[in-house]
């Protein structure tokens, strides 16, 4: 566990070593050269002229420079070699991957990538896939490398086939697959709700706030899990609760233990009244975690993945459809 902090604490912009001791689109848009034309018709010749801007060739040369310096590419499947693992707790697993030490990942705030995996083959022989999103929980600014949080379930292929990788053994991944644009300040409250591993987009927005000095947002988040030892980057979010003066954490655990001091049970109206900015245009509610908690505080997305309307414990409280969003 030790190692696995150390390793985290190097993962982020905002370490907490001291303090130790020591998670549709992409998000990439491109620059078209537009090229102007100029007919000019002289004894029945015609001649075409075409001009471009030096300053838009000038963008496109960094379009082209940016690219090379991102290891993803949205609309292809690339392999990603396993670094190393670490145990967090009894289910959960960080997985550090490798690449080119000179190039980002390439995701924006907040964003995700797509995992796949081979599981067998059709009637036709070919090869069929297990494809699962995941949000890396490493600093978007790290060269070279980006770590994933991961709950292996017993019945979860994908998680199932994380768990059997070695180091060295590769990883096919793709995006990235943009989800909110977050942009500093773009409100003055932001609420989040998150349950289990539903807790990785939701430190991907808080890191970029609290990193950002210019950006004033205060966070309030409400994290429920099964139990405190189901609690994952706990001494995390403590230690940027701590440091941090705009963020609060709330937890909440089905099966508390003797020594519990935090919520007990499902997040309830009261919980949320008590922990979330109040419904306004200067809030923002996220949230994400599994289907049951999903449908009890918010519903889930549509049949179509976007966002739907919202319903729950949420509704209740007079949060709109403008004022959710659900990873």
């Amino acid at each position: 566990m030790a190692t696995f902090f150390r390793r985290l604490a190097r993962a982020t912009p905002i370490s907490f070593a001291n303090a130790l001791g020591g998670h549709s689109k992409s998000s990439h848009s491109e620059f078209r050269v537009p090229f102007g034309a100029i007919a000019a018709i002289t004894g029945g010749f015609s001649y075409l002229y075409y001009y471009s801007s030096p300053d838009l060739v000038h963008l496109d040369e960094i379009k082209e420079e940016k690219s090379r310096n991102i290891a993803l590419v949205p609309d292809k499947w690339i392999e990603f070699k396993l670094q190393s693992t670490a145990r967090v707790n009894h289910n959960s697993k960080l997985y550090r991957f490798s690449f080119d030490p000179n190039k980002k990942l390439g995701l924006d705030i907040a964003s995700c990538i797509l995992t796949r995996a081979p599981l067998g083959q059709d009637t036709e022989g070919k090869p069929k896939y297990v494809i699962r999103p995941y949000t890396p929980i490493s600093d978007p600014e790290s060269k070279g490398y980006f770590d994933l949080l991961i709950k292996v379930y017993p019945e979860g292929k994908m998680s199932q086939h994380f768990d059997s990788l070695k180091p060295g053994d590769v990883v096919e991944v793709k995006g990235p697959i943009e989800k909110l644009r977050y942009t500093p300040n773009m409100k003055k409250h932001i609420g989040m709700i998150a349950g289990g591993t539903g807790i990785t987009p939701m430190l991907q927005v808080i890191e970029a706030i609290l990193k950002n000095p210019d950006d004033k947002t205060q966070i309030q988040l409400l994290y429920a899990n099964i139990s405190p030892d189901d609690i994952l980057l706990k001494q995390k979010l403590d230690f940027l609760a701590a440091s941090h003066p705009n963020l609060k954490v709330f937890y909440t655990v089905d099966n508390p233990t003797k020594n519990w001091r935090g919520g007990v049970g499902y997040i309830s109206k009261d919980m949320a009244e008590k922990g979330l900015p109040a419904p306004g245009d200067d809030a923002l509610i996220l949230v994400c975690g599994p289907p049951g908690m999903m449908q009890h505080v918010s519903g889930e997305k549509a049949q179509d993945w976007t966002q739907g309307e919202v319903s729950g414990i949420l509704k209740e409280l007079g949060y709109t459809e403008q004022m959710v969003y659900k990873f």
